[in-house]
């Protein structure tokens, strides 16, 4: 079984779960956080949509500058955030289908400008997206939970619903 073979259903699931908790998320409390140093919940939802991507910019790209430009925080509607995880899903689960275990192999950078912050190999990077947006999904059934939105099946049953939604 190759590297993607094995990534895929994961990735499938955990895209999965995530779209589900984006789908909750209010359109009508875009700068609420639960303390002062948290994310707003807009911001936090546009993080969980635009992270959709990056397994998908590793896998293509060799590396990442983050001086050219990141993501730059806005108060979108959730219809356009689900258009963009959309997108992104789209995109990063190419990349994975179209890779060869060789491309996992190959070394990937994070940039500040010249100075190069982290040097991986794409394997370990992909690996650790993936956990990264289940950290931030998490964070988020918890702003959901807070606000008294009903937290979705992700891994199994939530104290809202039953196994799968």
């Amino acid at each position: 079984m190759t590297f993607s073979e094995s990534l895929l259903p994961e990735f499938d699931q955990e895209m999965a779960s995530t779209r589900r908790v984006l789908e909750r998320v209010p359109d009508d409390k875009p700068d609420w956080k639960p303390h002062p140093k948290s994310f707003s919940i807009a911001h936090l939802a546009q993080l969980l949509a635009s992270m959709s991507g990056w397994v998908g910019q590793v896998i293509t790209h060799t590396e990442l500058d983050l001086k050219s430009g990141g993501l730059g925080y806005s108060n979108q509607k959730t219809k356009s955030l689900l258009e963009t995880f959309d997108e992104n899903v789209k995109t990063s689960r190419a990349a994975i289908v179209n890779a060869k275990d060789g491309d996992y192999d190959v070394d990937w950078s994070l940039k500040m400008g010249p100075q190069v912050l982290m040097t991986m190999p794409r394997r370990t990077v992909v690996r650790q997206h993936m956990s990264h947006l289940s950290h931030h999904r998490g964070q988020m059934t918890v702003y959901l939970r807070l606000l008294n939105i009903p937290v979705p099946s992700i891994y199994g049953p939530t104290a809202d619903e039953g196994w799968g939604g």
